[in-house]
């Protein structure tokens, strides 16, 4: 039998839950995985929290020092979240040559390259399944699962907050700011929600799944970002009626034109598997070239899914002696050899608000045919549709949906149209078809 002692630093959501696991759990991982992990201590600054989960007196610690000196403790678990504290006690902790458990997306997002390195040296692990996708394993099948594969592509429902508030909105024909408040007081958003709702959180955790995936680095900088803040209700319904679901996906594409990563709301077919991830729920689809499609699917937050991502680093570094490292070269920067796609191909979904006369039709026809996009769709579905308020008597809302195009020539032909004078683009959505 192995013992194995850890630390926890923040008490939060996800510690207070890995500590609950942890003590919770300690004999059924002494009789299913030979090894004895007691929590040795913890560091958190709310005393009333460590006595709301019955830890100890004797193991709060009162400094990261404290923690790092303790030569009873192996491996140090960071649960903070963000950069400045967290980077610098997880810093501290490898340089004293303990292996760290993280969750932090955006520290790993950022600086893995400058922990990794750390690690290498002091010949101790770094590892971060909770920091993508909460308790669903899917760096762990990345690393060991799929290694077979050239993974050609994933698309991921990595937010559950986003995922919940299009729910919402496509189940209930809510409002995007009513939702979002909903959302908050349950405690799926942040009082500042901008992380999650401007897909800064879903570019973070693509970052890391592309990178791993691809085996080369793709530094978030070169992740195209839209997030669901500016989605109308309208759009949602009128794509319901076309046989489309939006959700806000993070999408990967390794190609051999290069790579393409981008986070942004998406339409895709009802038919699709990730049409029917609901509510706060995850999950990345991925192809890979000898296995074909693969989908894992499960609670993407909450303090014990994610606790479960956490404890099973855990377990995982306690009984692996060899210590795995990136498969790339993990540097701030990508490769100079790796081409990034901008100008990436996709079906675009359109809702113009146009003139009610004859002719209107022909001219914005006439736009994308210079334009050299093909349409799959023209409707006026909004006439079908009470729900919504005219928001122009004179004007009428045209559907469009094209067939597959790139982002240069669908900015050209939105740019055209609108400077004809005949009325203006409203939305502009992708489609994975």
């Amino acid at each position: 039998m192995k013992k194995v002692g850890v630390a926890i630093l923040g008490l939060g959501v996800v510690g207070g839950g890995t500590y609950q696991t942890l003590v919770e759990h300690r004999e059924f991982y002494l009789k299913t995985q030979n090894v004895d992990i007691n929590v040795e201590a913890v560091l958190d600054k709310a005393l009333d929290r460590l006595m709301q989960l019955g830890v100890p007196e004797e193991k709060i610690a009162k400094s990261i020092d404290e923690i790092v000196t303790n030569p009873n403790v192996n491996i140090v678990i960071e649960t903070i979240g963000g950069i400045g504290v967290a980077k610098a006690f997880v810093t501290a902790a490898l340089s004293a040559g303990k292996t760290v458990v993280t969750s932090n997306k955006e520290m790993i997002c950022k600086y893995s390259h400058e922990l990794e390195k750390l690690a290498k040296k002091n010949r101790c692990g770094l590892y971060y399944e909770a920091s993508c996708v909460g308790g669903v394993p899917i760096i762990r099948t990345l690393l060991d699962g799929v290694q077979a594969n050239r993974i050609q592509s994933m698309m991921g429902i990595v937010n559950g907050t986003t995922n919940y508030i299009l729910t919402k909105m496509a189940y209930e024909g809510a409002d995007y700011a009513e939702v979002l408040k909903e959302a908050q007081k349950l405690g799926y958003a942040e009082a500042n929600p901008t992380a999650d709702v401007d897909g800064y959180d879903s570019m973070y955790k693509l970052s890391i799944l592309s990178s791993m995936a691809f085996h080369t680095k793709i530094p978030y900088t070169k992740i195209f970002r839209e997030g669901i803040s500016a989605v109308n209700g309208k759009d949602i319904a009128y794509g319901k009626e076309l046989g489309y679901t939006l959700k806000l996906l993070a999408i990967g594409k390794n190609t051999d034109k290069g790579v393409e990563v981008r986070v942004h709301p998406t339409f895709i077919p009802t038919s699709h598997p990730l049409a029917s991830v609901n509510d706060s729920f995850n999950a990345v689809y991925m192809v890979g070239d000898a296995l074909g499609d693969v989908m894992l699917y499960g609670r993407g937050a909450g303090a014990l899914p994610t606790a479960s991502a956490v404890v099973s680093d855990v377990i995982y570094a306690a009984t692996h002696s060899d210590i795995k490292y990136s498969t790339f070269k993990n540097t701030e920067n990508a490769d100079k050899s790796v081409k990034f796609i901008s100008d990436f191909s996709s079906a675009y979904y359109l809702r113009l608000s146009v003139d009610d006369t004859a002719g209107v039709l022909a001219k914005i026809s006439g736009v994308f045919g210079k334009c050299g996009i093909s349409l799959i769709e023209v409707s006026q579905i909004a006439h079908k549709n009470k729900t919504f308020r005219v928001e122009d008597p004179n004007r009428v809302p045209l559907v469009i949906v094209t067939h597959k195009t790139t982002e240069n020539r669908i900015n050209n032909a939105v740019a055209r149209i609108n400077a004809l004078g005949i009325g203006e683009v409203r939305s502009l959505i992708r489609v994975e078809q």
